[in-house]
């Protein structure tokens, strides 16, 4: 298995969603080997990037169709 603290980013596909718009704040996703993904700050795409195993993936993606992530209302 990848660490995932040692994966090679060079060749990696990035993507922004089709919802984002020209001009606004957003992170790219690539998925890699071994079901890997990485995400990093579109602004600066040679800066770092956060790589996440499958499980936490599924994790994340999980909690926030799930609305784990809303803010409270005032």
């Amino acid at each position: 298995m990848t660490d995932k603290y040692n994966v090679d980013l060079s060749g990696a596909r990035w993507f922004t969603s089709s919802r984002t718009s020209a001009g606004k704040e957003c992170v790219e996703v690539a998925f890699l080997d071994e079901g890997m993904v990485g995400v990093r700050d579109s602004k600066n795409p040679s800066g770092p990037a956060l790589v996440f195993t499958p499980g936490e993936w599924e994790a994340f993606t999980g909690g926030v169709k799930d609305g784990e992530f809303n803010r409270p209302q005032a």
